[in-house]
């Protein structure tokens, strides 16, 4: 007779279970039919992210930042026209918004809101979601600094990740503007930057995504942003992985939305970052954002 203890019959049995379960997922990884089944199966939802529309800065070509200035015609013509119509094509619902705290964004999510016919979501506008902040750039023409300084000079300041802009000092003509906005009242002392690169920008963006928008995401809600340039970079650079030297070739554009897709599960990113809007005329908009622009003497 052949007798086997119990623990070797329970060590068999586990061996035998792991192998099945090794074999199983060494199945889905090769099996398209089992792939797919996993897709199918895998809860996603999205994050739509949209740099505002136009500002009367960025049609004189300013180094804006933290000036609050307001939407140009156009900008808001583009808030209708592209944002709004490209997020109502695609048939995108949203249960939560978030802006920064400085107008162009807030008018640019207004807009797009009333256009959708969207009114009863909760808005949030927060100063973390702000621009970056240019410094003593602030206020001057983009072209002009290039004539100064050199080209590569000004888009090393506009585009390099850990380059800061000379600080805000309290000649430049919008330092009591900027330091003076209500809309900055709340927003602690130690915190209030006189100047930023993308590096330092990311380090207020980053925590609030991850902490308090990703959460939202995460648990299901629908969630919106309408801020600005870099802080859409930071975002495509956290989420995409990409590397301190090549994010300096990333540009967004205005008013055209960006979406993400996540696993609520793993919170993992799934597939690729998508822009609504046409492949010529969002390289077309791509080149305009790379561009340093004209001057206006």
């Amino acid at each position: 007779m052949y007798t086997i203890s119990l623990p070797l019959i329970f060590t068999r049995l586990t061996q035998s279970k792991n192998k099945m379960q090794n074999n199983w997922a060494a199945f889905k990884a090769l099996c398209p039919a089992a792939k797919a089944k996993q897709k199918v199966d895998m809860k996603t939802n999205q994050l739509v992210i949209v740099r505002h529309g136009e500002s009367e800065w960025n049609k004189l070509n300013l180094f804006c930042g933290w000036h609050d200035a307001d939407l140009s015609e156009q900008g808001a013509k583009d808030a209708v026209n592209i944002s709004a119509a490209a997020l109502r094509e695609s048939n995108l619902k949203f249960d939560i918004a978030y802006s920064s705290a400085l107008t162009r964004a807030k008018q640019s999510l207004s807009i797009i809101l009333k256009e959708m016919n969207i009114c009863d979501l909760e808005i949030v506008s927060d100063w973390h979601l702000n621009e970056r902040h240019y410094g003593n750039l602030t206020g001057y023409n983009k072209r002009d600094m290039a004539d100064k300084y050199g080209e590569q000079q000004v888009q090393t300041w506009r585009r390099k990740y850990d380059v800061l802009p000379p600080p805000l000092t309290p000649d430049n003509p919008y330092y009591d503007l900027i330091r003076n906005n209500p809309s900055f009242k709340n927003i602690p002392a130690k915190e209030f930057p006189e100047t930023e690169s993308l590096k330092v920008l990311m380090q207020r963006v980053i925590p609030y995504f991850e902490n308090v928008i990703l959460k939202q995401v995460l648990a299901g809600k629908r969630v919106l942003i309408v801020a600005h340039g870099t802080v859409a970079r930071a975002l495509i650079k956290h989420i995409d992985n990409i590397s301190d030297e090549n994010i300096s070739t990333v540009n967004v554009p205005n008013s055209i939305p960006c979406v993400f897709e996540f696993n609520m599960e793993t919170g993992e990113k799934v597939g690729k970052t998508t822009f609504l809007a046409d492949e010529n005329f969002l390289n077309q908009q791509i080149q305009k954002t790379a561009s340093i622009g004209e001057s206006n003497k």
